[in-house]
C-alpha cells in the first residue's frame, strides 16, 4: 500500500482546516487557495476531504464520511471532486511540482 503525506484538509464535522506544518513554506496566498477550496468542498458535500501526496509527489483528493451521515453523498462528492480538480488544476500542478523538487523526486514522474 502506497503511503500518503497529507497537504491539508477540512472536516465537516468539526468545521476545523488542517494544513501540515511541513509545507509552511508554502506562499501564503497558496495556502489561502487551500483553505478556501477545502472548506468550499466540506461545507457543500460533508464529511471530511484531505489533499494528500503520493510516494511519487501526485496529489489526491480523497473524501470520506462518517458511516452514520445520512446527508453525505457519495456520488456527489466525486463530482465535485472532479469539479474542483479542473477549477484548481494549476495549483495542484504547481504543487505537484512543488513536492518533487523539494523533495528529489523527478519532475517528469507522473503515474
Amino acid at each position: 500500500m502506497d503511503d500518503y503525506v497529507v497537504l491539508c484538509g477540512a472536516n465537516a464535522y468539526t468545521q476545523k482546516f488542517y494544513f501540515n506544518p511541513a509545507f509552511d513554506v508554502l506562499p501564503q496566498r497558496v495556502k489561502d487557495e487551500l483553505k478556501v477550496a477545502c472548506v468550499l468542498f466540506t461545507s457543500e458535500v460533508g464529511g471530511i476531504l484531505t489533499v494528500e501526496y503520493d510516494n511519487e509527489g501526485n496529489l489526491r483528493l480523497r473524501t470520506e464520511a462518517d458511516e452514520v451521515d445520512g446527508t453525505y453523498d457519495d456520488i456527489n462528492a466525486k463530482l465535485k471532486i472532479k469539479e474542483m480538480q479542473e477549477k484548481n488544476r494549476e495549483l495542484f500542478e504547481s504543487l505537484e511540482l512543488f513536492y518533487r523538487v523539494f523533495n528529489g523526486i523527478d519532475p517528469e514522474s507522473k503515474k
